[in-house]
């Protein structure tokens, strides 16, 4: 890796999304939770991540890991520091060194591929913006655009670099578009996930009697199918086969709706969200959990 590909800890405060500023008051608000599954199928889709994510992750058995390990990333950059934020970005860099191989179709991958890579920040930008247009707080032009500046900067501190991205927010949508008409996949790996996710395993909650999650277990899953799909572009719909009716789009709408209203009454704590969580696992981000591996497989994507 050459050194010039991560930035100088000098720089890192420069990187890191001021207190109060815009990606601050939209990246931890818990209402996202709703959309892990979309920016999740968004990146697998890319041939290469989707290719990584096969043959490395443990995703299927671990879900939940994955999860926490991507509000790790997430949190951790953007709410617990600049040493902290420099220090993510390396992990997450080295971890993905050594994950290479052979498509399906016998082409030669890397998961540093630098379009792979950008692909993966960018749709967690995707998934932020979309999911407070839905479901959030209403976004001004401007500040769509400032948060896009700061997600570009928050990129470099894991080697994604300037040119690897477009430069403002209407470049991203004229690149999301052509990502989603002309790269992205349909492949195994894309419905292994979908499967994961409409038959999740109970959470790592200490005390969680089984009864209790047996009863939330289908909820939830119809709740995060109908989210994931719903979020997704009709044309991806349309490749991976999915299913969507009048009646979906309904249900989703409705859901949408209901979710954007207990914005007026979530406290505070749970619409900024990101600094308490990286509060809850300081100790696991300090350790490195954040990048933690469990041979032989390894995760590949940032979500």
């Amino acid at each position: 890796m050459s050194p010039s590909v991560l930035p100088s800890e000098e720089e890192f405060a420069e990187l890191v999304p001021a207190r109060g500023s815009i990606t601050w008051q939209l990246a931890g608000d818990l209402r996202l939770m709703g959309g892990a599954g979309y920016a999740l199928i968004l990146q697998v889709a890319h041939p290469t991540v989707g290719a990584g994510v096969g043959q490395y992750s443990g995703f299927a058995q671990d879900p939940w890991g994955r999860l926490f390990r991507t509000l790790d990333y997430v949190n951790g950059s953007i709410y617990g520091g600049p040493e902290m934020a420099g220090e993510i970005g390396r992990r997450v860099r080295n971890v993905h060194k050594t994950i290479k191989g052979t498509t399906a179709d016998g082409k030669r991958y890397h998961a540093l591929e630098p379009e792979a890579f950008a692909w993966v920040h960018g749709t967690l930008a995707e998934s932020i913006i979309r999911n407070h247009q839905l479901m959030g707080r209403t976004i001004t032009r401007d500040e769509r655009e400032e948060f896009w500046q700061e997600w570009r900067a928050l990129g470099r501190l894991i080697g994604v670099r300037d040119r690897d991205l477009p430069t403002d927010w209407a470049g991203f949508r004229l690149y999301f578009d052509r990502m989603c008409a002309d790269v992205l996949e349909d492949h195994p790996t894309v419905h292994e996930v979908l499967d994961t996710l409409d038959k999740p395993g109970p959470p790592p909650v200490p005390g969680l009697p089984d009864p209790l999650w047996n009863a939330m277990r289908k909820p939830l899953a119809r709740q995060l199918h109908l989210m994931t799909v719903g979020l997704l572009p009709p044309v991806l719909r349309e490749r991976f086969g999915l299913t969507w009716s009048p009646a979906h789009q309904a249900v989703f709408g409705a859901l949408c709706a209901t979710v954007k209203t207990s914005g007026l009454l979530l406290p505070p704590q749970l619409k900024e969200f990101g600094p308490v969580y990286v509060q809850w696992r300081r100790k696991q981000l300090e350790r490195g959990d954040v990048a933690a591996r469990t041979p032989p497989k390894r995760d590949v994507a940032l979500v």
